[in-house]
């Protein structure tokens, strides 16, 4: 299975429904580069994310850090942190892609004690994953175990994929670090999430630096700074890049056209929408519409 778009909603949680048929797991391989986008978007989901490069090379963003990860090598993804992911050095990356609701690692007794703190700790958004550990390695050859049983649906599948859950698990926090709750990580947190939750709702609109800093009761230049820590870009250009991730599904539409589009989720003239546009998807909002057409017929 290949993701070739991620689906994301307002609040850039992806939509994608990371279950089988019977289990709150999905494990596939995902090639950055034959996504839509040329690279996966940035989105959140409830579910634990563990990630196995197969081949090349890839640049993660996870909330304010920026992480390679090299060809052999894995990452855990936390539930809840916005992420990304692009290719490094045109390297043509693959990777195997676990997600895995965090209720279905271990059982609801074992949950508040095992799993509960993991999620809600502020230093643990994401851990690298080291095929040289000694722990590593026979995570990430777990993680490629579980994949064979999704496809192979062996006798007792199930009962296998929650025994190497449990192993991937226990090997994570028994490896991992001590676990933190900075408040002053979790107000900012808090601040970024208003911000970005306030340009969700009001991107339609015309949006001022000032309006953005409000939302997350900042300066402009402090809010300027967040946007640089934690998203790596400018409040105003993340504006432009979501009035364009919404324009997609519009653009999917048979009845709709550019203008039209453009002035619908927010920008004032189309060949400024045209342009950056072509700049974030390396096609013209005409091109992606012809090409999901094509895909629909």
């Amino acid at each position: 299975m290949q993701v070739k778009d991620i689906e994301i909603d307002q609040n850039l949680r992806e939509l994608t429904q990371h279950r089988t048929v019977v289990l709150p797991i999905a494990c596939y391989e995902t090639a950055i580069n034959q996504n839509i986008q040329g690279y996966i978007p940035l989105h959140w989901h409830d579910e634990f994310q563990f990630v196995f490069i197969k081949k090349g090379e890839a640049v993660f963003q996870i909330n304010e850090d920026s992480i390679v990860v090299r060809e052999g090598d894995g990452l855990f993804i936390n539930s809840g942190s916005l992420h990304m992911a692009e290719d490094r050095n045109q390297s043509n990356c693959i990777y195997t892609c676990l997600n895995v609701s965090p209720h279905f690692v271990l059982s609801q007794e074992l949950y508040t004690r095992y799993v509960l703190p993991y999620i809600q700790a502020t230093n643990l958004s994401y851990l690298y994953i080291d095929a040289i550990a000694a722990w590593g390695k026979p995570v990430l050859a777990a993680i490629e175990e579980i994949k064979k049983s999704i496809l192979q649906k062996a006798p007792y599948y199930e009962m296998d994929i929650t025994i190497q859950l449990t192993f991937i698990w226990k090997n994570i926090i028994m490896n991992g670090f001590p676990l933190e709750y900075d408040q002053t990580a979790m107000v900012k947190n808090q601040r970024m999430k208003q911000m970005i939750n306030w340009i969700h709702q009001h991107y339609t609109e015309k949006v001022l630096l000032e309006d953005i800093a409000r939302a997350g009761q900042l300066s402009r230049s402090e809010c300027c700074r967040y946007f640089k820590q934690h998203l790596k870009t400018t409040p105003l250009r993340y504006v432009i890049h979501y009035r364009i991730q919404q324009s997609l599904s519009l653009l999917q539409q048979a009845d709709s056209n550019v203008t039209e589009v453009a002035y619908q989720v927010g920008f004032n003239s189309t060949s400024y929408f045209i342009d950056k546009f072509r700049s974030v998807m390396n096609m013209t909002p005409l091109v992606y519409k012809r090409y999901k057409m094509g895909d629909c017929y």
